[in-house]
């Protein structure tokens, strides 16, 4: 299987080499943070409650597709409550003593990340119950009949939980997170905001159609808006000697491969494969993902909520489907057959 990864410039997930410059360009406060305006809103409320009393944060959880601010989120929390962030992720916690390590280590009031939080081990998962409803972590000690479990207190703290898929989070840990939150895709207007912020952050002296033109193409996404800008400056800096006008960030983004409505080469990709060799669909999942050669979890995770979202797939009982707005946005024309179906495909 071919790596898209490697290509994908409008990809959501954090590559590893820009790590430290994300957290470089992350907000480090809730009023720096663009965006999500009542999540902000109820959370800012919620975290002066706490302080007032003297408590820890209820447990929080936020789920959204990949590079919308939820690891961000997880900062803020933790440096407005003033406390100290632990962060792990679900697949490194294999045992229930990895979580126990992590647990045992932490103060009064500390906050726990985890990401991908769907994706931990259930015993690991059950272990952890008790550890946020009563703040008490069960030991088992022995083997066999003579075994004995203790309970160990735990300081009281906040779990910060983060998922992409808060479907595959089981009710019973879902159901222990006081404070649950989706995160919405940007608008424009606020992902020029964040483009504007992070210039100012980078030395990039950019002008506001080209701020605008860099928003429209990021897929809603903030993390793929601090990406591209950085691509359209390393443009600039060699094409026009830093100067990032409105028709540099159209070429630098054109030789990015990065369409009008934020596409790239792998969404298009998608869509082709679904009209030239489904006919437009219904196709299953799984037959998608071995036509286009990816993953099923990416597709799900990283392409379908964007293409959905801006109406250029739909998901039917029988399977994905193109929508007329995708035909028209590849600069075909639509079947008669996909016309024909209403209001879901126009």
């Amino acid at each position: 299987m071919e790596n898209n990864e490697i290509e994908r410039v409008a990809q959501p997930e954090t590559l590893p080499e820009e790590q430290k410059l994300e957290n470089t360009l992350r907000p480090q406060a809730l009023d720096e943070f663009v965006g999500q305006d009542k999540l902000k809103e109820n959370l800012k409320i919620f975290m002066q409650a706490a302080r007032e009393r003297g408590e820890a944060l209820d447990h929080c959880l936020f789920y959204s597709p990949p590079g919308l601010g939820k690891t961000t989120l997880a900062h803020i929390i933790s440096r407005e409550m003033g406390s100290s962030m632990r962060t792990t992720s679900g697949p490194v916690l294999e045992r229930v003593g990895d979580l126990a390590a992590i647990l045992t280590n932490l103060a009064q009031g500390d906050i726990l990340f985890i990401d991908e939080i769907h994706r931990m081990n259930h015993l690991v998962e059950e272990a952890l119950y008790p550890a946020m409803e009563d703040f008490e972590l069960d030991i088992i000690i022995g083997q066999g009949p003579s075994a004995k479990t203790i309970k160990l207190p735990l300081p009281k703290f906040t779990l910060v939980g983060a998922t992409t898929r808060a479907g595959l989070l089981s009710s019973p840990l879902r159901d222990r997170f006081g404070i649950v939150n989706h995160l919405n895709y940007y608008t424009l207007g606020e992902l020029k905001k964040i483009v504007f912020r992070s210039s100012g952050i980078l030395g990039v002296n950019i002008d506001d159609k080209a701020a605008e033109e860099v928003a429209r193409r990021s897929r809603g996404t903030p993390r793929i808006a601090n990406r591209l800008l950085r691509r359209v400056r390393d443009f600039s800096q060699v094409i026009s000697k830093g100067e990032l006008n409105v028709d540099i960030a159209r070429k630098s983004l054109e030789a990015l491969e990065v369409d009008e409505a934020g596409l790239d080469k792998m969404d298009r990709r998608i869509l082709m494969a679904i009209i030239e060799k489904f006919s437009g669909g219904p196709v299953g999942l799984d037959t998608l993902a071995v036509a286009v050669s990816e993953e099923v979890d990416t597709i799900t995770d990283v392409y379908e909520p964007f293409l959905i979202q801006s109406g250029f797939m739909a998901r039917t009982p029988r399977g994905r489907v193109v929508t007329v707005h995708a035909y028209k946005h590849l600069g075909l024309k639509p079947p008669a057959s996909v016309q024909e179906n209403g209001d879901l495909f126009s």
